[in-house]
């Protein structure tokens, strides 16, 4: 990742790699970051926010984020900005800095990718359901060109994602590798 500094971008709302997510942006801090982003073609990190964190320290950012790209972007009948971005990879974010305008920076590097030896049969009935919550919730599935559903990494980063559990517990599952403590996790929700 880059030596320098990152624009952060703290949401109750998780990205994970390969995943993608539609915005609307109002506060000007975060307004420059984007139009900074897409002006130099880089990308800001999208992370979890610690609800019990101290701001001041900024310890209301969870140490695991996502680095995103804007990949649309479309001025919205309310006049704000609205954005669609995709996740790329990991990141850990360390020494975090506050800009003038409130605009959080941190240096970022590469978290390991999950590795998780799981084979496609392993999934059912994990990516079946998913699949329902894509047909149901049809303002998920238009986030993405293409779903791969037979793909066991990319399932279980769409339920992280979408599960309606404390990100401190997601933040677990990240530091995990993610893969096989998921599945069981997921396995013993949906039985």
């Amino acid at each position: 990742m880059s030596k320098t500094p990152i624009p952060l971008f703290p949401l109750s709302a998780h990205l994970l790699p390969e995943g993608r997510m539609a915005l609307r942006i109002f506060e000007p801090r975060y307004t420059r970051m984007v139009k900074q982003a897409c002006a130099e073609n880089k990308g800001f990190v999208m992370c979890m926010l610690n609800a019990s964190g101290d701001k001041s320290h900024n310890e209301h950012i969870y140490p695991i984020g996502t680095y995103a790209k804007v990949v649309d972007f479309d001025l919205l009948d309310d006049g704000l900005l609205g954005i669609k971005v995709a996740g790329l990879e990991l990141v850990e974010v360390t020494d975090i800095a506050v800009e003038s305008d409130g605009l959080r920076t941190g240096h970022c590097h590469s978290v390991a990718p999950w590795n998780c030896e799981i084979s496609p049969q392993q999934l059912a009935p994990i990516n079946e359901r998913l699949k329902e919550i894509f047909a149901k919730y049809t303002e998920i599935a238009s986030l993405y060109e293409e779903t791969r559903f037979d793909d066991p990494m990319w399932v279980l980063r769409r339920w992280l994602e979408l599960l309606p559990v404390d990100g401190g517990q997601k933040q677990q599952f990240l530091r995990e590798g993610g893969g096989k403590s998921l599945l069981n996790y997921l396995y013993a929700l949906i039985r």
